[in-house]
């Protein structure tokens, strides 16, 4: 009998959503089968803005370490083979397990194909190699986790009849700019002003002024496509040059629709965008002696019950500052517990909507006087920047986040920070093999010491020789030393690297 996707999801059990150790290799679920598909199947125009995007498949490595639990086998696809040393640095990051002992519940599968096209894309393109993956899982003891779910994902879900832990694409409303402005309505979680959904220019001209006549005090908004990811499709719209206040409500609408015109949109296919998925207009948020970007993430077991897993502080850059480059665990402490109340309602109200697995809201928190106000800006419901270093340091740690305080504490009582990035990238850097890497880390003494509770972690190796770009997390006991590893880590990563672009000897000639 064939299943739907529904009726597979059924089959989910609670633990098999638990990453950090809760469930023991005597209870149930700790023996399953994880199929990790990383594909990011993503709109094409906005994933070419991301630099080495095909590599990205990499950031879910730290899925391996769920093969701490003996009873747990994880098969990994990608696109291209992973080179046996990536998978390695990963693997030996795990405390108390020989990389031996888990390499052989390690099943790697690749499509052989580098184009751009989603990864499920491919999977479903070679039923020969679903044949050979599905023969891996054990029938009722496996599920499936990605990056996103799409109907690309839904579809390998009922064509390998095997579960899907994450939100049915049917609900991909709820993750978009409008429906996160629904459901924040609906939680009473504070949220800046803003506008409906537009799919024309006129009618976002249109929207912009209603957004200004009702706030003639706004300096700014900021103009966002429905379905934009990372920052990528948002783009600022400063009021104060346009001089709206001394134009009839006509003359500011063509005043305003000139200037969206001219508006410097990250997506080079902006128009078609806009017209598939609408924009809409927000509040651009001013003022306060101190300006912040916190988020809050969270995920949403089998049964409906919403675990926060995690407060950041994301460090935003780019043209117009909307791009996301990193970020700082945990968020700061005057305003954490209240980021992850309001995570948890909005997590609740996705629950009742039917949503699964890992969620994030993001925040802009202001500072007037000792008091911070939190706005929420939008609901994401996928894995993020935020997954990959928090899975990262709650694996190699052993620790556990204190659910009173946010804070993350080591078995010790000790509590942890990191700064992690994506989007180290330097030419100096291009290149370096990940070998090469290793054995700078090595020298420098870079990577995390269990022992003093500080150092660093690296991804996205397969970005670094043709891309000169790295991701990685970097640990310490307090937010100063966090940022003091980062500092030091990537000075020794320039200094290696510089030392070996001119280390090459020529060969002996008889």
């Amino acid at each position: 009998m064939v299943l739907s996707f529904h009726e597979l999801q059924g089959q989910l059990q609670a633990p098999w959503g638990r990453e950090h150790g809760e469930t023991g290799a005597g209870e149930p679920g700790a023996d399953f089968d994880l199929l990790m598909v990383p594909s990011l199947t993503m709109d094409p125009s906005q994933l070419a803005l991301v630099t080495g995007a095909h590599h990205y498949e990499e950031r879910q490595l730290f899925s391996l370490m769920r093969l701490r639990n003996p009873g747990v086998q994880v098969v990994y696809v990608t696109s291209k083979l992973l080179p046996e040393l990536v998978v390695d640095a990963v693997l030996e990051l795990m405390p108390g397990v020989p990389t031996s002992h888990a390499r052989r519940r390690l099943h790697l599968f690749d499509t052989d194909d580098g184009s751009a096209r989603p990864l499920t894309q491919k999977l479903l393109e070679r039923p020969a190699l679903l044949g050979r993956i599905r023969e891996r899982l054990r029938p009722g003891r496996s599920f499936i986790n990605c990056y996103v779910v799409t109907e690309l994902e839904k579809a390998l879900s009922e064509r390998l009849q095997v579960p899907l832990l994450g939100t049915d694409p049917a609900l991909g409303y709820w993750g978009t700019k409008a429906g996160s402005r629904e459901l924040f309505a609906r939680c009473g979680v504070p949220h800046p002003p803003g506008t409906g959904l537009a799919h024309s220019s006129a009618d976002l001209a249109e929207a912009v002024a209603d957004l200004w006549d009702a706030h003639p005090e706004l300096g700014s908004c900021v103009i966002k496509l429905n379905e934009g990811f990372s920052g990528e499709g948002n783009a600022r719209l400063d009021f104060t040059p346009l001089a709206l206040a001394g134009l009839s409500r006509r003359e500011r609408v063509v005043r305003l629709g000139e200037a969206l015109e001219g508006l410097p949109m990250p997506s080079a296919a902006w128009k078609e965008l806009l017209a598939q998925q609408g924009a809409l207009a927000e509040a651009w948020l001013e003022g306060g002696a101190e300006l912040r970007s916190p988020s809050v993430q969270g995920t949403i077991h089998p049964g409906g019950l919403v675990e926060v897993l995690s407060t950041h502080e994301q460090i935003l850059g780019g043209p117009g500052g909307q791009t996301y480059l990193g970020c700082c665990f945990p968020a700061a402490e005057p305003y954490r517990v209240a980021l992850m109340q309001h995570g948890r309602a909005v997590g609740q109200a996705l629950a009742t909507e039917g949503a699964l697995e890992r969620y994030g809201v993001d925040f802009i928190a202001r500072r007037f006087g000792e008091t911070w106000d939190l706005q929420a800006i939008e609901v994401n419901l996928r894995q993020g920047g935020t997954t990959h270093p928090f899975m990262a340091l709650r694996a190699i740690t052993a620790g556990s986040l204190e659910p009173a305080t946010g804070r993350f504490l080591s078995p010790t009582g000790q509590p942890l920070h990191y700064r992690a990035t994506d989007n180290f990238s330097d030419p100096r850097l291009r290149g370096l093999m990940p070998l090469d890497l290793i054995d700078i880390v090595a020298e420098a003494g870079l990577h995390y010491d269990p022992a003093r509770l500080q150092g660093s972690v690296f991804h996205l190796l397969g970005c670094l020789s043709e891309f000169g770009k790295l991701g990685m997390t970097c640990i310490g006991r307090d937010p100063e030393q966090a940022s003091a590893v980062y500092r030091s880590t990537v000075a020794e990563l320039l200094a290696g690297a510089s030392a070996r672009s001119g280390t090459l000897l020529p060969l002996a000639v008889d």
